[in-house]
Order: structure tokens, then sequence, then C-alpha cells
């Protein structure tokens, strides 16, 4: 998730659609498969599968470069033609060009900084401004990659219009992924099936009927309309009781951006050790686990500071 400096709100319906191209356009030439997304006007979510390391050879790194790059750019000032050739012919600087190249693919931050800096570029060209556009760098969580923490965090992602009162129904909202799957976009389609897959979604209907029974409750009285968020926050803090999930993901739960790493307490427990030496910490960090509704075996490292509500 990345934010606009100061929290504007600057991105209408052609900016979220730039973006939103972007957001899958970077993720052809990086290798990496989005899963779901949503462009909101000031912030967005993106969810990634990264593939393990994978063989790329000349003419797919020419196509990927091609993906970015169709034409020459200050930036990219030589051609696919001309790059086709040096890698041809096998030299010393096409080996460079491999390295180059390769060292921006399979990698979450990489991926995350082409997308900011070039959609950087066009909102400022487009609206005569200069200067920062992005807050700082992007958060991230690290997800365990199937099963009720994959799931939980897709809906999450995808219930941000719905949050945002923009929308009752994600489906919607044109910029988020599940809008885009139900509308029958292959890509989108395909992440949600991967989202599902544990559960034998190996079909669309299958996966989109899953993913909305997650998001809006198996029983109509699980739906956010009969819980509003001041009543949500009654039960929780005055009356000490749970919510359904249905009704906590149509909350602003910040486990989702804040906490760190997120899956089953076993999977959260294998990357502590790296968590603390990647932050200088003397202590190992504690495994928590997420509090305000039974969320299966969802676990995260940084619980929150006061309540469930951020």
């Amino acid at each position: 998730m990345t934010r606009v400096v100061n929290g504007e709100c600057l991105f209408r319906d052609r900016e979220k659609e730039m973006l939103r191209k972007m957001i899958w356009q970077v993720a052809d030439f990086c290798g990496v498969q989005v899963l779901t997304y949503c462009v909101m006007s000031n912030h967005f979510h993106v969810l990634l599968r990264v593939p393990g390391r994978q063989k790329v050879d000349d003419k797919e790194l020419m196509r990927r470069y091609q993906v970015l790059y169709p034409k020459p750019t200050k930036y990219q000032a030589d051609s696919v033609k001309v790059l086709t050739s040096k890698l041809e012919a096998d030299s010393e600087g096409a080996e460079q060009l491999r390295v180059k190249l390769l060292a921006r693919m399979g990698d979450v931050s990489e991926y995350m900084k082409a997308v900011k800096q070039r959609f950087s570029v066009w909102y400022n060209r487009n609206h005569n401004r200069y200067g920062t556009l992005w807050a700082d760098r992007f958060k991230s969580v690290l997800v365990e990659g199937q099963g009720n923490p994959l799931q939980t965090m897709a809906a999450y992602i995808d219930l941000n219009p719905v949050r945002a009162g923009l929308v009752e129904d994600p489906k919607d909202y044109r910029f988020c992924g599940y809008a885009e799957a139900v509308a029958g976009v292959v890509a989108p389609r395909k992440g949600l099936i991967h989202i599902w897959s544990d559960h034998g979604a190996k079909l669309i209907d299958s996966a989109l009927r899953a993913h909305r029974a997650l998001i809006f409750g198996k029983r109509a009285s699980d739906g956010f309309s009969e819980m509003t968020r001041k009543r949500a926050l009654k039960v929780l803090d005055q009356e000490d009781g749970q919510l359904p999930k249905a009704v906590m993901l149509r909350c602003r739960v910040r486990y989702f951006t804040d906490g760190a790493i997120l899956g089953s307490a076993e999977f959260v427990r294998g990357f502590t050790g790296a968590w603390q030496m990647d932050r200088g910490r003397k202590h190992p960090p504690k495994v928590n686990t997420m509090k305000g509704t039974d969320w299966g075996d969802l676990a995260v490292i940084q619980g929150l500071r006061r309540q469930v509500f951020g």
C-alpha cells in the first residue's frame, strides 16, 4: 500500500484508470502476478504473487521491455530493434544489458518503484506539477501464499471502496480486482482463482462465489448495512464482543497494512529472525494473534496499539 503526499485526494477517474493500467503493465514487465488491487483517490493497494526464479530468454526479455518502452524515450533511448541486435551479438555489453533488465524483475520493491515513478511522471506532466507525489516508501505485508491469510487480505483490499462509502458492492467500483474479475477480464480472474485454489476453485464461478461469500458473509444478517461502524466499535470496545468476519473486513483494520507479516502462527514465526535482523532489534518480535473476531489461524508480528479500528 502506498499513499499520496499529505493524504490529498488527487485521483479522479482518469488518474485511477491510468494507475490501474500501469499496475498491470508493470506486473507483466516484472514477471509478477497481480492477484487483486484497489485504486482509491489518495492511495492504492496491490496484492502480488512473486513466482520463484524463472529463466527469461532474450525473446521474452525484449517482449517485456517493449511492454514498458514501445518507443524510445529520453530515459530509454534505444529501440527494441537496437537492443535485440545487441543481444544477438552476445557481446559483453549484451550480458550487462541482460543483468540490468533482469535485476528489475521478480522483485516487489522494483515493481512498486516502477509503478510509482512512471505514474508520478505521467501525473506531473498532465497536471503542470513537479516534485514528490507519494508520501513515503510503500508499506508492505508478507502474506502466507495460500488459505485463509491470502483470501482475507484479498477481501480486505477489494472492500476498500465499501469502507470509504463509495459503493455498497465492490463489483460496482471499476478500479479494483474483484470488479474486473466479475466483468470477465482474464488476468484478474486468474488472480482470483489462485487465491481460492486451495478450496478447489479451479473455475472462475466457484472462485467468485467463495470470494463473495467472504466479503458479504454467508448470511444476510452479516451484512454491513445492519452494523454501522459506530455500533461495531461499541460491540468491541464496550461489550468486549466479536463481530462477524464480513463486518470486520468492512471496518478499517490496521492489521492489513501494519501487521508486517500475515499468516498462520507457524508461518509468521518462521520470519521473526529475518524481521528482527532487518530492523536491528535487540529482542525477537512476538507472534500476535489477530483480535476482534474469529480470524481462524491468522497471526501477525505487529499487534494493534489501541483498538482494532484505525
